[in-house]
């Protein structure tokens, strides 16, 4: 017979199942069906005329504006700090010429989609999380759905082709601000030569590079806005629950944003194998 310590921890055991791995899943599973739906209503409501522009158009501009300067200030220090370790690695191994196409590279490719995503994730996907989540207990949600209205139409929709925008516009933005601190710092402070930068990156960077950098831009921003949408709609428990499910929205992007890093990134070099320069 089981005694009742051990009752205790199965049933620990049992709910702390039920709480996080399963609440995960079904957390995913409905992230999933949200995006499913909103990429449906998109498609059918840009072939009716129906998409509400005027809406895309506000939350694209408070999206922006709640980004762009963060996102600017933090581009300078990664480019920077990307400039001076690369520069380190090629003196060390006598390559002071390929620092241009290290940092660059690594720029464009990994540091612009990154940090567009993470500042949109901690500062527009919050916002987003939080306004939807205070319509939810102040019982605008159910409202709109009693009158017949799709939520995910009306709400869903416009933040998601916004934050797709928004994603592209910050990604360029850090991909020119991350290069030419980059550019500026290896040339003035550690005293490289600019035409030496700037055509070894023009060497080793290709189109594909910066066709799979938009891609991950586009596939970032959606991801932002769903995560915060689906949370924002799920909140319960007043305004603490509004709080709960910031804190999630931003936790639960960024590990999203990585892990689909780590795939984009893995899948073009299998796809896309470089033999030479």
């Amino acid at each position: 017979m089981a005694t009742p310590a051990m009752s205790e921890i199965g049933g620990w055991a049992r709910g702390y199942l039920r709480r996080h791995p399963i609440a995960a899943l079904e957390t995913v599973g409905d992230q999933c069906i949200l995006g499913i739906r909103a990429v449906r209503y998109l498609i059918l409501d840009v072939l009716t005329l129906r998409f509400p522009f005027a809406e895309f158009v506000r939350q694209a501009a408070f999206m922006a504006s709640a980004s762009a300067l963060p996102t600017m200030f933090v581009a300078i220090p990664i480019g920077v700090t990307l400039s001076i370790q690369f520069g380190l690695l090629a003196g060390q191994v006598g390559a002071t010429s390929l620092a241009g196409a290290a940092s660059g590279l690594a720029v464009i490719k990994q540091g612009a989609p990154m940090v567009a995503a993470l500042l949109m994730a901690s500062a527009a996907g919050s916002a987003v999380c939080a306004d939807l989540g205070s319509r939810k207990i102040r019982d605008e949600i159910d409202a709109m759905e009693v009158m017949g209205l799709s939520v995910v139409r009306r709400l869903v929709v416009p933040r998601l082709v916004a934050a797709v925008v928004v994603g592209l516009a910050l990604t360029g933005l850090v991909c020119f601000v991350g290069f030419l601190s980059g550019y500026i710092f290896n040339t003035f402070v550690m005293n490289g030569t600019p035409g030496s930068f700037v055509s070894t990156f023009a060497s080793f960077a290709t189109v594909g590079d910066f066709v799979l950098t938009m891609i991950k831009a586009m596939v970032f921003g959606a991801i932002v806005a769903v995560v915060a949408c689906q949370k924002g709609l799920a909140t319960s428990g007043g305004p603490a629950g509004v709080a709960n499910s910031v804190n999630a929205t931003v936790v639960a992007s960024i590990l999203l944003l990585m892990t689909v890093n780590v795939v984009f990134t893995q899948l073009y070099v299998l796809m896309f194998p470089r033999t030479g320069f």
